[in-house]
Formats: C-alpha cells, sequence, structure tokens
C-alpha cells in the first residue's frame, strides 16, 4: 500500500494527499464487504453533493473529480487498502497467538524473578495472621514467589469452610 501510495496523486500536495489517503482508508476499513468500483462510486457521490453545497472536506478535488487519472489512482488506492485489510484480517489468528505466547512469557519471567526476590513485609505479615487464624504450622518462606503460594494455597483451601459458615 505504501508504494503505491507514492505512484499516486502526484500533482497533491503532501497534506492533500494524506488527507485524501487516511480519508479513503478509513471509508475501505468501514465497509470491507463492498467492491473497489462501489467503494468509489460511494466516496464519487459524497464528495459532489459536499462541493455542491460548498461544504466539502476535498475542496481541491473540485476540478479534477472526472479527471480519468484521478479516477485511476483513487481505483488502485481502494484496492490496495483491500487488499491491505484482508492481509491483516488473515494475519489476526498468528498475531494472537503471539500475543498469548508474550503473555506467557512475560508471567513465566515475572516468576522466575519473584523467586529471587526475598518475600515482602506485608506477605511474611499476611502468611502469619493467616496461619494464626486457620491454626497451621509456619514454614520459612524463602522468595516472594514461596510466599504468593503459600498465601494462595491456604486461602483456597480454607475458603469454601469460611463460605459454608456463612450460609
Amino acid at each position: 500500500m505504501y508504494e503505491i501510495k507514492k505512484q499516486i496523486y502526484l500533482d497533491f500536495t503532501k497534506n492533500q494527499k494524506s488527507a485524501l489517503c487516511n480519508f479513503l482508508r478509513a471509508l475501505v476499513k468501514k465497509s470491507p464487504e463492498l467492491s473497489v468500483d462501489a467503494i468509489f462510486d460511494k466516496f464519487i457521490e459524497d464528495e459532489k453533493y459536499y462541493l455542491e453545497i460548498n461544504n466539502s472536506r476535498f475542496e481541491f478535488l473540485a476540478d479534477i473529480i472526472d479527471d480519468e487519472t484521478f479516477i485511476n489512482d483513487t481505483k488502485l488506492f481502494i484496492k490496495e487498502c483491500i487488499k491491505y485489510y484482508e492481509y491483516k484480517k488473515k494475519q489476526e489468528p498468528i498475531i494472537q497467538a503471539q500475543k498469548e505466547f508474550e503473555k506467557k512469557k512475560r508471567k513465566f519471567l515475572q516468576e522466575v524473578k519473584m523467586s529471587k526476590d526475598a518475600p515482602t513485609k506485608k506477605q511474611l505479615y499476611y502468611y502469619e495472621k493467616l496461619c494464626k487464624k486457620y491454626g497451621l504450622e509456619k514454614r520459612e518462606l524463602t522468595s516472594k514467589l514461596d510466599a504468593r503460594n503459600e498465601i494462595d494455597k491456604i486461602i483456597t483451601e480454607h475458603e469454601p469452610q469460611v463460605r459454608e459458615f456463612e450460609d
């Protein structure tokens, strides 16, 4: 798409070209089920209407809206946008799998880091309170990971009992 962008609308300023391309790309994204000609016709119809009422987003198109070069460039760009979004849609499962892998990797690295750090005062205090509350024997906690796992284990073992008494 970016190579095509360099080859089209050669008479436009940088800002005009950018604004028009962004608008067309958004139009394609909004209606991916439409064909190139349908999207083009919709764009031209809307643009002619706005030019008639002197409220156009692209006033610079007034003289060239029916020009063959402009029509060909626009259709070419719309076609490239459609290809781009179709490709992006096909890549979505791969991207999701990659995100999931990265998420698992971050979690694993976080646990590795936690296994090397000493437990915090809050964790030790909370662990002591839980042991006292449920009458459990305390054991030495060597890392943040160890403390987290022990606290989770105590809570999951004794949580159902607490809920039974509340009902």
